[in-house]
């Protein structure tokens, strides 16, 4: 075994592997970025090497940098994670050059599957079922229009040499093709360095149904059952369980050996996940191979009962995998979600910004929080928006979805606008928990997903109320010389009037005064909406606040936190849901004004680089009409026209990069 490795990679599967080395005993190196010099993954290694710039082209996807810190280090071996350099058959044959163990399958079997056209190729010869479509090597515009209508719409145009959903598009009529075939390519340059794409038939009601291979170098190789990611928005997981819902043991052993040929067929190593997409009558098509550890494998190392890093490290050394495929059993049901920075109300535009107040689910028997970030990181524009996998495990899928949702609803993020009120939406659906699967779920379900929430009722004034007076309490500090003058009592004392304080709030456009007086007994009474009622709080050690309201008792978290436009809001966390409401100063007079309305531009609502402008000044553009492209976060965001009107400006021109809530289009 490995006495030191190092990890090619950042955030939760950096941490993840630094784990599993430490119970190895084996030592661990992290590389860094500048904008990961104070992270998580950092801090958890024995050594740490920076290796440049923030963004990844310039730092973690630059293999001569990894392996120099490889040798000054004295790594035998690097682990690449997944993502970046993970498969990228150049950087494992450079780490073969070095004399470093490259922690992953061989250079040709990274080759075989790195083009997916390629790749489908081998798979016809080993028999593994295909998709219709055309994965041929012209790729004139022209050639794969005639292709997509041999096919038959709606078509699949997905990058060849990429996944994650980048490069992908679907086509649902030949006028739409050639638009979305140029965005795909350009997105698949961009993410790839290779535009070249393949065009398959789209399954109208999918599943994303993928299984767990591994192989040693003895010739063994077996399947670690199935897992089902078909809860996807814009073709990226969301959630993803094991084992598949309403899977039957004849269709996962055929899918489970179809697998193992597909690994068979190209000398394949190490762990790496053969994908399918199936239809709702069970067939199943092959998609693509893996050739890595996957983002969703601890939901296959909670029903095996096996850790994936550990068999990657002793098959990497030379060793002979743990079990055998007759060992292997299913225990129970496991659930993992990504919660991600990122607002779904937006289209799931990522979200940028620093983690002012973070509470994720304890770690127990049921539940494993992989994470790479704590509370005080910045979420930045520069990697995957992903916050943390949470997984449950449990004795049936209801139990799991059921705590799962629990979970989400206890979740606390303030800094970033975070997916948890959909998390927790899917996880209690009820079509989802009865076996409801399919790629368009979130989509066919958004209205019942995507509700709108209700206005804030009388108990987040009054909670929000109370936090407030704490503040004004402890920010009350007596005044030097006799400590028991009036001038000095902080208790809102008036001369031949009752004291009181007045608190404003604003719940999206609605404004409510709250008035609390103090009581001479102890507590306030809240003057709230709805009629009055009498309170107390009380700063528990943890932070949080214990509330009696009425005749009810409870604990809240509130998070006052000021943001960009200089106001302040408050967050409130508590009987398993959040709200935010906005604190009003009514001696700033800034706040009233309508300055949205006024404001005649689309702004960058996150930072990026610009790649394709639609428009040009004097157009007449529509309400919905695509302006500009926005390439943010790895992924590329279409910004549409607000209204009808006319482009007066464009204020940044192609490649340019933007800062967040910069004017990008004015109008007339």
């Amino acid at each position: 075994m490995f006495s030191k490795i190092l990890i090619a990679n950042r955030g939760e599967i950096a941490c993840r592997v630094i784990k599993t080395a430490k119970r190895l005993g084996i030592k661990t190196v992290a590389v860094y970025s500048d904008a990961d010099r104070n992270a998580r993954h950092v801090a958890m290694a024995d050594e740490a090497v920076h290796i440049g710039p923030s963004a990844a082209r310039e730092s973690y996807l630059v293999a001569d940098r990894i392996i120099d810190a490889a040798k000054r280090t004295g790594a035998q071996a690097v682990h690449p994670g997944y993502g970046f350099l993970s498969e990228n058959a150049g950087f494992a044959d450079a780490c073969a050059a070095a004399g470093i163990v490259f922690i992953g399958p061989p250079a040709a079997s990274i080759r075989a599957m790195g083009s997916k056209s390629e790749a489908k190729k081998i798979m016809e010869k080993a028999r593994v079922p295909l998709v219709p479509g055309y994965h041929g090597d012209d790729q004139s515009p022209e050639l794969l229009a005639a292709e997509a209508a041999k096919i038959g719409f709606p078509v699949l145009i997905k990058a060849s040499a990429g996944g994650g959903g980048k490069g992908m598009r679907v086509v649902e009529s030949a006028e739409k093709f050639a638009d979305a075939l140029a965005g795909a390519k350009r997105e698949a340059k961009g993410s790839f360095a290779d535009d070249h794409v393949l065009v398959e038939k789209y399954l109208t009601r999918p599943r994303h149904i993928e299984i767990q291979v591994f192989a040693d170098g003895q010739g063994n190789c077996l399947y670690l059952f199935e897992r089902d990611c078909s809860i996807q928005r814009r073709h990226q997981k969301v959630i993803e369980e094991a084992p598949a819902p309403n899977m039957d043991p004849a269709r996962r052993q055929q899918m489970g050996e179809a697998a193992v040929a597909a690994a068979r067929a190209i000398g394949y190593q190490g762990a790496g996940t053969v994908e399918f997409i199936a239809d709702q009558d069970g067939t199943f098509f092959f998609m693509e191979m893996n050739t890595r550890l996957q983002v969703e494998h601890p939901v296959t190392e909670a029903i095996t009962g096996q850790d994936l890093v550990e068999w990657q490290l002793v098959v990497a050394a030379g060793g002979k995998m743990p079990l055998t495929q007759d060992e292997l059993r299913i225990d129970g049901h496991a659930v993992e979600v990504r919660l991600y920075a990122e607002d779904p109300a937006r289209n799931f535009l990522p979200s940028t910004g620093t983690l002012v107040h973070l509470k994720l689910p304890e770690e127990g028997a049921h539940v494993r929080v992989d994470t790479g970030v704590r509370q005080g990181d910045t979420v930045t524009p520069f990697y995957d928006p992903m916050i943390a996998k949470v997984i449950v495990h449990d004795r049936d899928r209801t139990s799991a979805l059921r705590r799962m949702a629990a979970l989400m609803g206890e979740t606390e993020v303030v800094g970033v606008t975070t997916n948890s009120v959909l998390l927790k939406a899917l996880c209690s659906h009820p079509a989802f928990v009865g076996g409801e699967v399919d790629t368009g779920f979130i989509e066919r379900h958004r209205a019942t997903l995507f509700a709108k929430p209700a206005p804030a009722g009388d108990r987040a004034f009054a909670v929000a109320t109370l936090a407030r007076l704490l503040e004004w309490q402890d920010a009350a500090k007596p005044a030097a010389g006799d400590p028991w003058s009036p001038w000095n009592q902080k208790n809102g004392f008036r001369l031949l009037e009752e004291g009181h304080e007045e608190v404003r709030w604003k719940d999206g456009e609605r404004e409510v005064v709250v008035i609390a007086r103090r009581l001479r007994r102890g507590g306030v009474r809240l003057e709230l909406p709805e009629g009055a009622l009498e309170a107390r709080v009380e700063r528990l050690e943890d932070g949080r606040l214990a509330i009696g309201l009425g005749q009810d008792s409870f604990v809240a978290t509130v998070v006052r936190r000021t943001v960009l436009d200089g106001g302040i809001d408050y967050t409130l966390f508590m009987h398993g849901g959040s709200l935010r409401l906005r604190l009003v100063d009514p001696l700033d007079v800034t706040q009233y004004e309508a300055t949205a309305s006024a404001d005649a531009v689309v702004r960058a609502p996150l930072p990026g680089k610009i790649i394709d402008l639609r428009v040009k000044a004097g157009d007449t553009v529509s309400k919905g009409q695509a302006l500009l492209v926005l390439e943010a976060m790895k992924m590329e965001h279409t910004l549409a026209a607000p209204a009808d009107g006319t482009v007066k400006s464009l204020r940044y021109a192609v490649g340019e990069q933007v800062p967040e809530g910069a004017e990008l289009v004015e109008f007339e």
